[in-house]
């Protein structure tokens, strides 16, 4: 299982950001798929999921209007669009799935929200 993500760098306020989740070495199309973020001192809290067929996602209330999650099946990849950044979104950001019980997670990318 491979899971890598990137995308992350610094940004001013208001800016967007686009992470991605390139995935290899399990059945891609049979998983839900998250993105989860942990900032310094702070729990890791999920972000946003997107079901395995696609056709649902869910979004933290701190991010909902801001942040779109998607994937694409033909390439393994799974995708975070990140508008209208603020400071409080400020956190590694990291992909995730989970079978039979056990996450298993990117390395992440770091975002960093500052002036």
């Amino acid at each position: 299982v491979r899971i890598v993500d990137s995308g992350g760098g610094l940004v001013q306020p208001g800016a967007s950001l686009r992470l991605s989740c390139a995935a290899s070495g399990f059945t891609f199309t049979s998983y839900h798929i998250k993105w989860y973020r942990q900032a310094v001192g702070k729990e890791r809290e999920l972000v946003a999921l997107i079901t395995k067929d696609g056709s649902n996602t869910t979004y933290a209330d701190s991010v909902r209007g801001r942040f779109t999650i998607s994937r694409d099946d033909v390439k393994f990849e799974a995708y975070l669009q990140m508008n209208n950044l603020k400071p409080e979104d400020t956190a590694v950001y990291y992909c995730n799935y989970r079978k039979l019980g056990y996450d298993y997670w990117g390395q992440g990318t770091q975002v960093t929200v500052s002036s």
